[in-house]
């Protein structure tokens, strides 16, 4: 016989604490945000920051706790408090229409700007005015599948923490550093004094992405600007990028997505740097 659920009531103290964390006020003066579905539990659950764990609470269904076995044990590893709740509990703390059965709490993990230029990146992406969190997590997945160092948000920008931001980067939030808050001007400063080399993404760009890589320019570290998703980069952040790059639009199609554009400039910069000559291809010394 399955075990019952220890919280059966959306009243409860940890039920408001948990709940209290899909308003960002609330998510920055606790620094924890909320991480739901299997796939993002199972990330939290194996990522950590200097040796502290990601991970700190979970509350699970059930059946949840049944089916994905294998991540309760997880968290339970890591030290994190584990709890069977009714699954209107669960759906209460849940910011899905169709809630999983998993809401985990976890630690802020954002990273220094100042950690991540140490590391002398070489690609990397900052979302300098985008405001839809779920664009930002697209980004930000992007950005980790085309094997980029960092990701970067400017104080202009969405919460890194917003729960459709977290859904949307689909476990690769705890992939890679992400740093937050930081002025549009002292991000491109920063970059450029680490070696690499910025472009602004727009469409109305004097650059095409096609001749720059016909050019064999993007092959050193870059950095790849991305603006808002209605109006794109304002002037004076496109002033500060070494060169503004349309995506060229070959078809009939008006434009494309923030993060369609973003998946192209990305991957664009991630073959160039791994072909001949590349940075990738370098070996240190």
């Amino acid at each position: 016989m399955p075990p019952a659920p220890e919280l059966i009531s959306p009243r409860s103290a940890r039920v408001s604490a948990a709940r209290r964390l899909a308003k960002r006020n609330f998510r920055g003066k606790d620094r924890l945000f909320l991480a739901e579905g299997p796939q993002a539990v199972r990330e939290a659950a194996g990522h950590q920051v200097q040796g502290t764990p990601t991970l700190v609470e979970l509350f699970a269904t059930v059946e949840a706790a049944e089916r994905y076995a294998d991540i309760v044990g997880e968290a339970r590893a890591v030290g994190a408090r584990v709890h069977l709740a009714d699954e209107a509990v669960v759906a209460d703390i849940s910011t899905t229409v169709t809630p999983q059965g998993l809401v985990g709490i976890c630690r802020f993990l954002d990273t220094p700007f100042e950690t991540i230029l140490k590391g002398r990146p070489k690609l990397v992406a900052v979302l300098a005015h985008v405001r839809d969190p779920g664009n930002a997590g697209t980004v930000l997945r992007c950005a980790d599948a085309a094997g980029a160092e960092a990701v970067v948000l400017t104080d202009a920008s969405v919460d890194l923490y917003n729960p459709k931001a977290v859904r949307a980067s689909v476990g690769s939030l705890f992939h890679l550093p992400v740093a937050v808050g930081v002025p549009a001007d002292e991000a491109v400063a920063g970059l450029r004094s680490a070696g690499v080399r910025i472009l602004a993404a727009d469409g109305a760009g004097q650059d095409d992405l096609d001749d720059e890589l016909d050019k064999g320019t993007m092959g050193g570290p870059t950095a790849w600007v991305f603006g808002n998703e209605a109006w794109g980069l304002p002037e004076e952040t496109r002033g500060l990028a070494d060169a503004v790059v349309r995506v060229p639009i070959h078809g009939k199609a008006e434009s494309l997505n923030l993060a369609t554009a973003a998946a192209v400039c990305l991957y664009a910069s991630a073959r160039a740097q791994r072909a001949f000559g590349g940075c990738r291809t370098v070996t240190p010394s």
